[in-house]
């Protein structure tokens, strides 16, 4: 996931590789979609199951996870004066000698449970469950035909998706992928760098050193950790001095977040090609998450995206979803836009998402023991105030190196499934009302606007629809017991005739001119975000 992005959209306009919207095995992508914005905005619609799951699950695991330190542990530990390289050095040693790839090694999924997790996704309502396929550390975590760097071979030496892909399907739900591969070209050219001060100053990290030839006798024989680092597209000259001077070169060139193919390295955009067929044709996901402002690699994720929407359309009779973010207006009618760490502060026309963590992306020890991971209240907040505006939320629940979660993570979960076991009828199967709701606390559009966020109160009010019913939520309990709802004052949107609490029974209000004016029982059926089931005339 994304730290700091400030890369420009790439037009990515670059003829293919293989051929405007490649054949995979069996002809898949025969049928309706070519590769341009113009033919998927024409063609797509988001199927109805991906409206109606409302709430996903994801498993943003990998090799990262092992030292629970936190996000983007594979780039930060090769940026001297970082406070992940000091943690890497002093916990595992210098990056010229152990690098990143010896994680992959210490990764071995021990404790990984997944029937176990999914129990405890499913009774808080996961109606999706998404695995990380690939990280912009460039391993894939399937079976990979065209990348050596796979967990069947290294690592934990199973397949990762597919079996995450065969558990989720025996119990009934949607399953995706995500894919952040793209980005691995430029996101890994610090490991090709060097301390720029101190006793080893000069000497070249690990990804500038080792070759093929290097891993005979080891884990990794046969492997060329090329292909996993690839290559040195912007490796900083000998002869940087300083820490400052080496984070700015860094930060002049694969700092930016950059979404066109690699300008001298085809090798990397015709292995990204065949590694994202091989994705979708070995487990057919019904959602494919591209870690992208729009599409990833200009023509090549256009290409990408109309082959699985071709394949979907034969493989099962409906189009699939496909997340990509910063998106245009009229090319969130091509693709679902998803809205990482942020909000939308409106009523969207066309559905999106949102994708948040209760912690950071990669597991952080810190979280558990500081106890700072956003507590349930908070997470069923942004799933109201999110399918309100006709939006899902996708939330990852950081899996510690060995493939467990902690007691703190456990609980989180717990009590979202009490919530939903009250309030689940006004989420699941809904859609949005004429508007998505009122009160005090704004927004700010956007991405990455978690952290500046004010608390919701009792008097902010969200909207859903289901038949014809009406579902009125408070986002916290109001103070003086009454939900007051002035979008439903007399005469502007019918007639209410019973108000029901989920979770408790009917309710006495009056509608005024003014608003709607219920009043709440002292016992509370959920901690937070009480939902009222209105019915009247005129309503729906």
């Amino acid at each position: 996931m994304s730290l700091s992005r400030r890369g420009l959209l790439g037009a990515g306009a670059s003829a293919s590789l293989l051929g405007a919207c490649a054949t995979a095995p069996g002809g898949t992508t025969r049928g309706p979609f070519r590769a341009s914005w113009d033919s998927l905005i024409a063609g797509y619609q988001t199927p109805d199951w991906f409206r109606d799951a409302k709430f996903g699950i994801w498993s943003h695991w990998g090799p990262q996870c092992v030292p629970e330190f936190g996000d983007w542990y594979g780039r930060q530990m090769y940026i001297q004066g970082n406070p992940f390289y000091a943690h890497h050095v002093a916990t595992y040693g210098h990056p010229s000698r152990f690098g990143f790839m010896e994680f992959i090694d210490m990764w071995k999924a021990d404790r990984w449970d997944p029937e176990g997790l999914l129990d405890l996704y499913q009774a808080a309502g996961a109606r999706y469950i998404v695995s990380m396929a690939n990280h912009h550390d460039n391993l894939d975590l399937f079976d990979s035909a065209h990348h050596a760097w796979n967990v069947t071979r290294v690592g934990p030496r199973r397949d990762i998706v597919g079996t995450w892909e065969k558990a989720v399907r025996a119990r009934g739900l949607r399953f995706g992928v995500s894919n952040h591969a793209a980005h691995a070209w430029h996101w890994w050219q610090t490991a090709y760098g060097y301390d720029a001060e101190g006793p080893l100053q000069g000497v070249r990290y690990d990804a500038a050193r080792l070759t093929k030839a290097d891993g005979t006798g080891t884990w990794w024989d046969g492997l060329d950790p090329q292909e996993l680092y690839t290559g040195p597209s912007f490796a900083p000259p000998d002869g940087i001095d300083s820490i400052a001077a080496m984070n700015a070169w860094h930060d002049a060139r694969d700092g930016q977040w950059i979404e066109t193919p690699p300008p001298n390295n085809p090798a990397f955009t015709r292995s990204w090609v065949l590694r994202q067929r091989d994705l979708i044709t070995k487990y057919r996901p019904d959602m494919v998450y591209f870690d992208n402002y729009g599409l990833p690699l200009g023509r090549y994720g256009l290409e990408a995206t109309a082959e699985y929407y071709n394949a979907s359309l034969q493989w099962r009779g409906e189009l699939p979803v496909v997340n990509g973010k910063r998106l245009e207006p009229e090319q969130r009618k091509g693709i679902t836009e998803t809205v990482e760490r942020g909000f939308s502060d409106a009523l969207r026309p066309e559905p999106w998402q949102t994708d948040t963590c209760i912690g950071d992306w990669h597991y952080n020890r810190a979280r558990f023991t500081n106890h700072s991971y956003v507590p349930a209240h908070g997470v069923v907040q942004r799933l109201v105030d999110v399918v309100s505006k006709n939006g899902n939320l996708l939330l990852n629940i950081p899996q510690r190196g060995d493939g467990s979660i902690d007691s703190d993570e456990r609980e989180i979960l717990a009590d979202i499934a009490a919530w939903m076991r009250v309030n689940d009828e006004a989420i699941f199967d809904t859609r949005p009302w004429r508007l998505y709701g009122e009160g005090p606390t704004e927004v700010q559009a956007g991405m990455h606007g978690e952290g500046d966020a004010r608390p919701w109160t009792g008097q902010d009010i969200r909207f859903t629809v289901k038949e014809d019913a009406l579902y009125a939520f408070a986002l916290d309990w109001p103070q003086d017991q009454q939900m007051v709802v002035r979008s439903l004052a007399a005469g502007r949107a019918g007639r209410v005739e019973k108000a029901e609490l989920l979770g408790g029974g009917a309710l006495p209000f009056v509608q005024t001119d003014q608003a709607l004016v219920i009043n709440l029982p002292e016992g509370r059926p959920v901690a937070t975000a009480p939902a009222v089931r209105l019915s009247g005339s005129g309503l729906i």
